[in-house]
């Protein structure tokens, strides 16, 4: 970036925003959570120009904040720090914090500012360009689910659903696409979108969903996928940080009540020629051969894609038969019981959703799924059979693992993942989900003790 842009960025902030004093610098991490720093207004200059120094191993850290080691990232290397770059049009104010404040999301580089084979955002990045060496670029939009939900809770204590600041009774009840549901929570809604509108992060349409205080907000499409999943990974900070403002807690998580709808995270995409022509665009409400070719790589990969679309325990509480939470490989028009749908409209519109991960997934590394599942179908010109028809969880079509563990080894020994997401991440995701996996594996819930202390 020019010194030029970088001084009329800056300048231009703070001039619309002139009681800011500290911006915090952001870099997500393997899980989508963020980490960084907060640098005074004064310094931020020197983060355009000389970057922010971070340990490469925030990308072998798991859910709980722990380094793995085994991964080789951390303590074997001497715990190096790596160069992390602003990401061109990310700087922004933070509405919902207590005092003026700014952030700036980064991305970590290379030692000669080549994508940070690690990073989960570099995945997208790398593909991309992979696309674009080929005159394809790929237009993004995602769709996610959250949970508004009481704050004040403790970290260890089970969600309950919000109180209505209107009426001041708990929405505990399944109506959706229910207005008063909206009007319910209008407040904390309408500073969502006004908090994203802040942020240049493309917020649209709001809805009601199946669970009490469950809600879907899609953002607009994009035809640059990389700057479709920072919106993403932004709009979930947004999220719960104004929920806070407004004392409620908003979750991303899967599965938060176990009798009650799970949240995902769809991903629409479809592919633009070099013409700006929809390459997927058809009479024929299934598409393009180059979509029915999409779709069938994208469903040889499905399988081990569900390491990275349902990345930890609770992920899968979510993939149940019936529960709108994909278990086969199948797809199917204008079928929401199907992993890959083709939604109805016009020819120009043609696209595929990929239903298949959960709103607690990493967008950037479901989008780097999508993307390499894209590359394999159009290289391979791979035949997806027939579209399902009716419930497709009943579908002739290969079944989707049911386990974090099944999903790590489909993973692990994937020769198409690997190629696209490369051995580094890979071979690092994989150790680092195994040692969460074994974390969880080895607490003793109170469930246990009900059941077994006295009994067994």
């Amino acid at each position: 970036m020019s010194s030029y842009r970088i001084a009329s960025e800056i300048q231009e902030f703070r001039s619309r925003h002139p009681d800011v004093q500290a911006v915090d610098v952001l870099l997500p991490d393997l899980c989508g959570v963020f980490r960084g720093k907060r640098v005074p207004i004064d310094e931020l200059g020197k983060v355009w120009t000389d970057g922010v120094a971070i340990p490469g191993c925030t990308f072998a850290v798991d859910i709980t904040g722990e380094t793995i080691e085994e991964t080789g990232m951390s303590q074997a290397l001497g715990v190096p720090d790596r160069l992390c770059l602003p990401v061109a049009g990310t700087l922004a104010p933070v509405p919902w914090a207590a005092r003026p404040l700014g952030q700036v999301l980064t991305s970590m580089r290379g030692p000669q500012g080549e994508p940070f084979p690690y990073a989960p955002r570099s995945l997208v990045e790398t593909l991309v360009g992979t696309l674009a060496a080929r005159g394809l670029t790929p237009v993004i939009a995602v769709e996610l689910e959250f949970y508004l939900i009481a704050g004040g809770r403790g970290a260890f204590e089970p969600p309950s659903p919000p109180v209505s600041p209107k009426n001041g009774l708990p929405q505990d009840r399944t109506q959706v696409y229910g207005l008063a549901e909206l009007e319910d929570f209008e407040a904390v809604l309408d500073d969502i979108t006004a908090a994203c509108r802040a942020q240049e992060i493309p917020a649209g349409t709001a809805i009601a969903e199946y669970g009490p205080g469950q809600y879907e907000i899609t953002l607009a499409h994009r035809p640059d996928a990389l700057r479709a999943a920072d919106d993403a990974v932004l709009f979930k900070r947004a999220v719960k940080g104004v929920a806070q403002r407004h004392g409620f807690d908003a979750t991303f998580m899967a599965k938060p009540y176990r009798d009650q709808a799970s949240s995902g995270m769809h991903v629409h995409m479809s592919v633009l020629d070099r013409d700006g022509r929809n390459i997927f665009a058809a009479e024929d409400p299934a598409g393009s051969e180059q979509l029915r070719w999409a779709i069938g790589g994208l469903a040889q990969t499905l399988p081990a894609a569900m390491a990275l679309a349902a990345p930890g325990a609770n992920s899968w509480r979510r993939l149940q038969p019936g529960s709108y939470a994909p278990t086969v490989a199948a797809w199917g028009v204008n079928n929401r019981t199907a992993a890959l749908r083709i939604p109805a409209g016009p020819p120009a519109s043609r696209r595929v959703e990929y239903r298949i991960a959960g709103a607690d997934a990493n967008p950037y590394l479901v989008v780097a799924g999508l993307l390499a599942g894209l590359l394999h179908g159009l290289d391979g010109r791979i035949d997806p059979g027939p579209p399902a028809e009716g419930n497709a969880y009943g579908a002739d079509a290969p079944r989707l693992p049911t386990g974090w563990d099944a999903a790590l080894d489909l993973l692990d020994g994937s020769a198409v993942l690997r190629r696209g997401l490369g051995d580094a991440f890979v071979d690092t995701y994989v150790i680092t989900k195994r040692a969460e996996q074994r974390k969880f594996a080895a607490e003793v819930t109170p469930l246990e003790y009900g059941w077994y202390l006295r009994n067994a």
